[in-house]
């Protein structure tokens, strides 16, 4: 598994996580006459996605990502099967943020982790 973070400064982090595990609820129970897609890749499905009011889990199933707010920030990791699914979940979770948070100006930078930091963090 390869895996990126990034923490998004803003106060209203709760807000949007909500918005993006809602988003991601969405897609796991949607059938599109066209495949949508999202960056590169093929049509972005989701196979599970659940939130509370702090942590949100979105599942493509080759990667995923995972979300925290707190009161002064969205932290964000994202993990996959390998660098170009990594790249996937990235693009497609930093087009939602920034589109939902674009009054905020929010701005998405992912940083790569290290399998020990992975580790660690477990």
């Amino acid at each position: 598994m390869v895996s990126a973070h990034a923490r998004v400064a803003t106060a209203r982090a709760g807000r949007y996580l909500a918005q993006l595990g809602e988003h991601g609820g969405h897609m796991s129970r949607r059938t599109f006459r066209r495949p949508r897609r999202h960056g590169d890749g093929g049509p972005a499905h989701v196979v599970h996605a659940e939130r509370s009011d702090t942590d949100a889990l979105i599942d493509f199933g080759w990667g995923r990502c995972t979300l925290r707010a707190t009161d002064t920030e969205l932290v964000l990791r994202a993990e996959a099967t390998d660098p170009e699914c990594l790249r996937r979940v990235q693009e497609g979770i930093t087009a939602r943020l920034e589109l939902i948070g674009r009054r905020d100006h929010l701005t998405v930078t992912w940083h790569p982790e290290f399998p020990e930091a992975a580790e660690m963090a477990t």
